[in-house]
């Protein structure tokens, strides 16, 4: 798990086929003290963050898969929480 800012909402027209509805946020991973910590990551968001609120973020792949009810999915991480 990770605490990561919204830098913005991804769009595509043609997405994989798991990945229908649901909404895609990139997100810059920070540490502690809210400077960039590693790349930006492509995340899947059922909680309804928007640009520049601060979220948890987790890379299991097992819980990304159980969210979008398939074993095939190509996503890894999702949004599991929002941070005061």
């Amino acid at each position: 798990m990770m605490i990561a800012v919204v830098e913005g909402a991804a769009t595509s027209t043609v997405r994989h086929p798991t990945l229908k509805g649901w909404k895609l946020l990139l997100v810059q991973p920070i540490d502690l003290a809210g400077k960039p910590d590693g790349d930006p990551q492509l995340v899947i968001d059922k909680l309804g963050a928007g640009h520049g609120i601060k979220v948890l973020i987790s890379n299991d792949g097992r819980g990304t898969r159980e969210m979008v009810g398939s074993d095939v999915t190509p996503l890894r991480w999702s949004v599991i929480g929002l941070v005061d």
